[in-house]
């Protein structure tokens, strides 16, 4: 018992230290870039007649500059809460009345951003707006939701449970979660008796859901565990069967669920994904290392937080909940020059994960990752040169911890520019009797600024790609380790026909299990002015008469302009195919169409699980792919303010139902990226990267194709570089 205890201390001890380098306040050292010259790579390289790298000497990169949080200060009224804010923040917060005796846990410290109409008409140059901040606490029990004011260092605003549901989980919360157990005999023994180490074991926390009322009058959070022994992987080690159920407030254990006697740990061999412990041969001709270099340097420009490049200029931050945040969008005008407003914000504003096994230890993993667990604040430093390419700028994510503390996530965020071969258009022309001979080509060069959550075992890679035709595609790409069943089979034949298995046989002894994830955009459109409507472009098949064509049938475009919400719910649907188009009707392009961009939904999937069920109720933003709202600034996240352990009273489809007029109104479209998983051998140990996007397109937004005058790309304008001979 002693030589236990003492491992126990020793697991808390540990357990505590990586909680204080989750929560601890720390800055961004010094860094200076490691970049390689083209010159290591190649015997020479020049450009239009003269040397641009020798050896020793590095290519300039953005990725040199860096904020130095210590000193920042905003420069625009979307910037994010800086260093000092929040330090500031939590200094009039613990002198705040109802907090001077107990400083309760901040779950969320973000800016709260001045109204929308006060930073349309702010101008470079002009005062700053006033800075302040939205605050939620967890305090007696309750959920409290603040405004605090910086300039007046007072708390404007204090709403006290406005939802049902409970705010983010902080990390004190899972650290509470997973210690929980380590002091419970029943638990000690059930981990023994498997035949698995406390010294291997690896805890995680789980979102419950809500399923009813007897969850009800308590934060609950569930805790299954994994062995670590012999990999780094251990979340295809399962115990399965055993979960644990945790009051974290009272930090006393609910219930011990352990159902999976029999049920063998799986065997570590072939599971960890690291590069240093591979020990085979790969059975593929090498690739070469591609890195695409700019000779000028970087076309685009980062001023803080407001990022400019070709004809685009927009406003980007980090965010704790969202993961990264696009805020006034801009392009220019090929005729004019004029700078148009296109989009006034957009983020991922939820991310429902439900998996397809209803038994005890897996009905409640039906996940919202941004409401309870944020998509910031699961985004770790991203890894140059194989997340970023090395013509990547760095932005860093300044975020609160639990105790009102400012830290650092570094590297959060990475803009670069792209080109992967693709053509911005092109046309050839050669035929006998036009006696023309064209070959017109453009290279097209896109910018992305990309940012990856890792929540638990899932890595989503978010990117805003922004197009010189005035194109912004937004992609989403799923990597990471499945999360995974134990079982007793090894091998499909070993399964009887009658037995029901709620995935694929992965690997032995693994379900890789059946699961969806749908990641739905608040997009707050505002093409040339905020007054927009929303219309449906239907494509109606046409029989033609008797005599009237040799055809029999052909297509026409039928034009819908919505009304209120509930006109604008869209489902998609193959044989029934429509566009969607966000017009402003006030405005008109030099032949008389209302000018507009359009959403272009590519690969995508539907929700098709019972509406009355109860992830479903809470997930009602997925029932349809596209809605469209009247703008309101309280209403930005599709699952509601407070999701975790929520009822589902306050989402996206709640307020849909409200069926308001958004007729020429300020609305905010919403899109629903959805993805079907079936898991397969391929994605174990570790998936490769499933993707897919959407479009945000202009339709009749210019006068012509604004890329037209787009000069076209020669071989003087790069380097020429020739791979150094062997030694």
């Amino acid at each position: 018992m002693e030589a236990a205890s003492i491992l126990h201390l020793l697991i808390l001890l540990f357990l505590g230290l990586h909680l204080m380098l989750l929560t601890s306040t720390w800055y961004p050292l010094n860094k200076s870039e490691f970049l390689l010259s083209c010159s290591q790579y190649s015997s020479w390289c020049t450009s239009k007649n003269r040397i641009l790298a020798k050896s020793n000497v590095a290519l300039e990169s953005p990725s040199q500059k860096h904020i130095n949080h210590l000193t920042e200060s905003p420069k625009h009224p979307l910037d994010p809460l800086t260093l000092q804010e929040i330090t500031k923040v939590r200094t009039i917060l613990s002198s705040y009345p109802p907090f001077i005796s107990t400083f309760p846990p901040i779950h969320s410290i973000s800016l709260y951003e001045p109204e929308k109409s006060r930073v349309l008409n702010w101008k470079r140059g002009d005062p700053l707006l006033p800075r302040q901040a939205f605050v939620i606490v967890y305090f007696e029990a309750k959920s409290n939701v603040l405004v605090v004011d910086l300039g007046s260092s007072q708390v404007l605003s204090h709403v006290v449970n406005p939802d049902s549901g409970y705010p983010i989980l902080t990390a004190e919360d899972m650290a509470i979660a997973i210690n929980l157990p380590l002091a419970n005999a029943e638990f000690n023994k059930s981990i023994i008796d498997r035949g698995v180490k406390i010294s291997d074991l690896k805890c995680v926390p789980l979102a419950t859901g809500w399923y009813g009322p007897n969850e009800e009058g308590r934060r609950v959070i569930n805790v299954q565990c994994f062995s670590s022994e012999g990999t780094s992987n251990f979340y295809m080690r399962p115990i399965e069967g055993l979960t644990v159920k945790v009051d974290i407030d009272k930090r006393e254990i609910v219930h011990i669920t352990n159902t999976g006697h029999g049920i063998p740990v799986p065997k570590s061999t072939n599971t960890d994904y690291r590069y240093s412990a591979q020990n085979k041969p790969l059975n593929m001709d090498p690739v070469n290392p591609i890195s695409m270099e700019q000779p000028r340097g970087p076309s685009f420009k980062v001023d803080g937080h407001l990022v400019k490049w070709a004809n685009w200029e927009f406003h980007l931050k980090p965010d704790p909940r969202a993961g990264v945040i696009i805020s006034q969008a801009m392009v220019r005008d090929s005729e004019s020059g004029k700078l148009r407003r296109v989009m006034y914000k957009g983020f991922s504003s939820e991310l429902f994960v439900p998996y397809m096994d209803p038994s005890e230890g897996w009905y409640f993993k039906t996940y919202m990752d941004a409401g309870e667990y944020g998509m910031g604040l699961t985004a770790l430093s991203l890894v140059p040169l194989n997340d970023c390419p090395r013509n990547a700028y760095y932005m860093d994510g300044v975020f609160g911890a639990s105790d009102g503390k400012p830290y650092v996530r570094s590297n959060m965020v990475c803009i670069f520019e792209r080109y992967a071969g693709e053509i911005g258009w092109r046309h050839s022309e050669e035929s006998p009797y036009s006696g023309m001979q064209i070959r017109e080509a453009r290279s097209k060069m896109t910018l992305v600024a990309r940012m990856v959550a890792s929540v638990g075992n899932y890595d989503y890679i978010i990117d805003w790609e922004f197009q010189m035709d005035g194109l912004i595609r937004i992609k989403v790409g799923l990597s990471g380790m499945l999360m995974v069943k134990g079982t007793s089979y090894q091998n499909v034949d070993h399964v009887p026909s009658d037995a029901y298995m709620s995935g694929t046989l992965v690997s032995e002894n693994l379900i890789g299990v059946v699961h969806d994830h749908f990641i739905t955009f608040h997009l707050d459109m505002d093409i040339d002015g905020s007054d927009n409507s929303f219309v449906k472009m239907n494509l109606e098949k046409v029989e033609t008469s008797p005599g009237e064509s040799p055809r029999k049938s052909y297509l026409k475009a039928k034009r819908h302009v919505a009304k209120s919400e509930n006109d604008a719910q869209i489902k998609l649907k193959l044989y029934d195919p429509s566009e969607f188009h966000v017009v402003n009707p006030n405005k008109k392009s030099r032949v008389g169409n209302p000018i507009g961009y359009k959403i272009v939904p590519r690969g995508t999937a539907a929700s098709l699980l019972d509406v009355h069920d109860p992830p479903q109720v809470r997930a009602a933003f997925t029932n349809n792919q596209i809605w469209v709202t009247p703008y309101n600034r309280s209403e930005e996240w599709a699952g509601g303010l407070l999701v975790y352990q929520g009822k589902g009273e306050d989402t996206l489809a709640v307020w849909s139902e409200r069926d308001r007029p958004i007729e020429n109104k300020d609305i905010v479209l919403w899109y629903t990226l959805g993805f079907h998983h079936i898991p397969c051998q391929e994605d174990f140990p570790i998936m490769p990267t499933v993707s897919s996007s959407f479009d945000l397109k202009p339709v009749n937004f210019f006068e012509s194709n604004p890329i037209l005058r787009a000069p076209p790309t020669i071989k003087g304008d790069l380097p020429i570089c020739k791979a150094m001979a062997s030694a």
